[in-house]
């Protein structure tokens, strides 16, 4: 078993995250992904509650990591809603290499795989001179 992600983001950010890494991998995710693409003009009630039973086929067992792009916005919001429903953690401000540092931990427990992301979108920002 191993852990899952699921990426809640604005517009088609998670889908485009997902399918970028996923290349990188050779066109297949080391660990089960899905995305939620949020509208700006959606409800956040009825996006939550739709898509409670997601985590849930979705957890293989060890918990889902959810990811999503800002904190406090809608997307945000809807992801932590979504979070009380099951085994999971949830982190903000989702970036490619962050992505790609949980791909190469597939193996990593929810509690260590979150730490891992949140190093790798960390350590994934860099000031160019």
């Amino acid at each position: 078993m191993s852990v899952s992600v699921l990426i809640v983001s604005h517009g088609e950010l998670a889908e485009q995250l997902i399918k970028i890494a996923t290349s990188t991998f050779g066109g297949k995710a080391p660990l089960s992904c899905r995305s939620l693409s949020v509208s700006q003009n959606c409800d956040p009630d009825l996006i939550a509650s739709s898509n409670t039973g997601m985590l849930s086929k979705l957890d293989q067992g060890d918990g889902v990591l959810i990811l999503t792009d800002a904190y406090g916005s809608t997307p945000s919001n809807i992801a932590n809603r979504l979070a009380t429903t099951s085994l999971s953690k949830v982190i903000s401000g989702v970036n490619l290499p962050m992505l790609l540092r949980i791909f190469n931990y597939p193996q990593q427990s929810l509690e260590a795989l979150s730490v891992t992301a949140f190093d790798g979108g960390k350590d994934g920002i860099i000031v160019c001179s």
